[in-house]
């Protein structure tokens, strides 16, 4: 029988999880191991040489879960050390509050859990919603849809090493449809709120080109689910030969600056 596991970063109570693991229950035996407490936009932090607690508990059906109080990819790096029974057939990861389109990835610790799966040997995907604070169940149940049919090919098919899917899946009970996708562009909008010994980042959602069409941004934005092959080569191939020309070299340590 097909064996999963189910991951996260926005904790192991959300309902994103729960939709998520119901899901995957359909595709085969499920696991499930996520974070104790919220880790959105943990990136792809490892814990290394210190004490990393878990515990047994159960999702609101009853699912039994390892919860961990460590980072998404923790969850993952420590599941693959022995937490849990691996090597599972595929790692799901999601479902998050919130895209993870563009540079988002970098940030996000749904992501990363995936990413983490690969570095050990095992195929992912990555799953996003398009609302930040959704309680709806009937959009994590659409969202979950999708997911399923994804990890159903994915499990068919063979990803190429290092590589995930990310799925970001648009605000809406009633997907129109795939897009595959590339990257977009996001425009962050941050801002500071400074306090006499204490700083904290605040504003609004971050926005982005959404007139571009076969980008992540512009599939979520019109209602289409955006599914994107991401790598964990991030070499810019491309700028290479335009590097290279730089000749950089050590025996000249200014290169002509003035």
């Amino acid at each position: 029988m097909t064996y999963i596991v189910v991951t996260n970063d926005d904790g192991v109570f959300a309902p994103g999880l729960l939709a998520l693991t119901m899901a995957m229950r359909e595709l085969g035996r499920v696991s499930v191991i996520a974070p104790s407490i919220n880790q959105s936009a943990s990136g792809h932090k490892k814990t290394l040489h210190q004490d990393i607690p878990y515990s047994q508990v159960a999702l609101a059906d009853g699912t039994p879960a390892i919860s961990v109080g460590g980072s998404p990819a923790d969850c993952i790096g420590v599941g693959a050390l022995g937490l849990i029974e691996w090597p599972p057939d595929i790692v799901v990861s999601g479902i998050n509050r919130g895209p993870n389109v563009s540079q988002d990835i970098t940030y996000s610790g749904t992501v990363t859990a995936a990413l983490e799966s690969v570095i050990h040997g095992v195929p992912a995907v990555a799953v996003s919603l398009d609302n930040r604070v959704a309680n709806d169940i009937e959009l994590y149940r659409e969202s979950a849809r999708v997911a399923a049919i994804v990890t159903a090919r994915t499990l068919q098919k063979q990803l190429p090493p290092l590589t995930i899917l990310n799925l970001n899946t648009p605000n809406s009970d009633q997907i129109k449809g795939i897009r595959l996708t590339r990257q977009g562009v996001r425009i962050y909008q941050d801002e500071l709120d400074m306090k006499e010994d204490v700083v904290r980042v605040v504003g609004p959602d971050p926005g982005g080109m959404t007139d571009e069409e076969g980008t992540d941004l512009w599939a979520v934005h019109n209602g289409y689910a955006s599914l994107t092959p991401i790598h964990l080569d991030m070499t810019a191939h491309r700028f290479m030969a335009d590097l290279a020309a730089w000749d950089i070299t050590t025996d000249s340590p200014n290169n002509g600056a003035s």
